[in-house]
C-alpha cells in the first residue's frame, strides 16, 4: 500500500470522464444505478464485495467470485479507478479497501459521491455503460486486512490501535448486534457519521486528522478498524488511507464474528478518552 490514493471532487472527475485511463466504479444497488448514474460509470453492487456466509456476513469473498466480478465490469489493472456510492462512502470505501487486497494501487475517492454530484448539477444517464466481461486472474495481499489471531495477542499492545466506527450503543454494549454485545478491550470509538457532513455530499477527511487524533487514532499507530460487517468501516478505512496513515488494516469479520464467538475478550461501557 504504498501509493497515497487521492480525493477527487466533482469538478475534476467531470473533467476526467473522456479518458481511457480512468474508469468509475459505483458501489449502490442495481435499482439505483438504473434510475441514474454517472456517465461511463460500471455498476458493483454491495453483495459483490462481500462473502454472505453467516455469522460474519461481511468477510472477503473468495477469490473466485472476486475473479468473476472484475472480470464482468472489464477490470483493468493500470486503469485509475474512480469510487463512489450514494450513502456518505461506506461501500465506496469498501471498495477501496478490496481494491487494496487485490494489489489494485491507482484509486481515488469521488468526494461526497453521487449525492455531491447530484448537488452540484453534474450530468447523469440511465443508460447501462458498455463493457466487456474478460477472465482475471487476481490475488490476494494480506496486508490490509486484519483476523482476531491479528488482535487478541496484541490487546495490551501500546502500538495496536482498535479503531470502532459502530454506533455508540453498539460500542457500549447496551445494543446487541450479535450474539455478545459490547467492544473489543481497549477500542477507540469515533462513529462513522462523524467523518461525513450533514447532507453527506462531501466527507470531512481534509479536516479528518485532527478528529481522529481526539479519539486516539494517530498516523503513528498500528491502527485497524472495524463495524459491524466492515461496511461502514469501509469508510473510516479508506479516510486513513487517504490522510496517508502507513498502517491501516480493516478487520473484515468485524463485530459480527467476535460477537458471535464464545471466548474472545469483550468489554462494555463508555469510551476512554485519551
Amino acid at each position: 500500500m504504498a501509493t497515497h490514493p487521492t480525493l477527487v471532487s466533482t469538478d475534476e472527475l467531470s473533467q476526467l470522464l473522456n479518458s481511457q485511463r480512468v474508469q468509475v466504479i459505483q458501489v449502490t444497488t442495481l435499482e439505483v444505478y438504473r434510475k441514474a448514474h454517472i456517465p461511463g460509470a460500471v455498476l458493483v453492487v454491495p453483495d459483490d464485495l462481500i462473502c454472505g456466509i453467516p455469522p460474519a456476513p461481511g468477510r472477503l469473498p473468495t477469490i473466485e467470485k472476486l475473479n468473476r466480478v472484475f472480470g464482468n465490469i472489464g477490470y483493468v489493472p493500470d486503469t485509475n479507478i474512480v469510487v463512489c456510492d450514494d450513502e456518505g462512502g461506506g461501500w465506496a470505501g469498501r471498495l477501496a479497501w478490496t481494491l487494496d487486497v487485490i494489489g489494485h494501487e491507482q484509486w481515488s475517492y469521488l468526494d461526497g459521491g453521487l449525492r455531491a454530484w447530484v448537488a452540484n448539477g453534474l450530468p447523469l444517464v440511465t443508460t447501462p455503460t458498455p463493457v466487456s466481461p474478460h477472465q482475471v486472474s487476481l490475488s490476494i495481499s494480506s496486508v490490509p486486512i486484519a483476523e482476531i489471531k491479528d488482535i487478541t495477542p496484541r490487546l495490551s499492545d501500546d502500538d495496536l490501535v482498535i479503531w470502532d466506527c459502530r454506533s455508540i450503543d453498539e460500542y457500549d454494549g447496551t445494543r446487541r448486534t450479535a450474539a455478545r454485545a459490547g467492544h473489543i478491550p481497549g477500542a477507540r470509538h469515533l462513529d462513522w457519521v462523524d467523518l461525513m457532513d450533514g447532507e453527506r455530499h462531501r466527507t470531512l477527511i481534509k479536516n479528518a486528522e485532527a478528529l481522529l487524533g481526539e479519539h486516539g487514532i494517530v498516523r503513528s499507530k498500528d491502527i485497524v478498524t472495524h463495524c459491524q460487517t466492515h461496511h461502514r468501516s469501509g469508510l473510516t478505512y479508506m479516510t486513513a488511507r487517504l490522510l496517508g496513515f502507513p498502517r491501516i488494516r480493516a478487520y473484515h469479520g468485524s463485530w459480527s464474528e467476535w460477537g458471535n464467538q464464545p471466548d474472545t475478550p469483550i468489554e462494555t461501557g463508555p469510551p476512554k478518552r485519551s
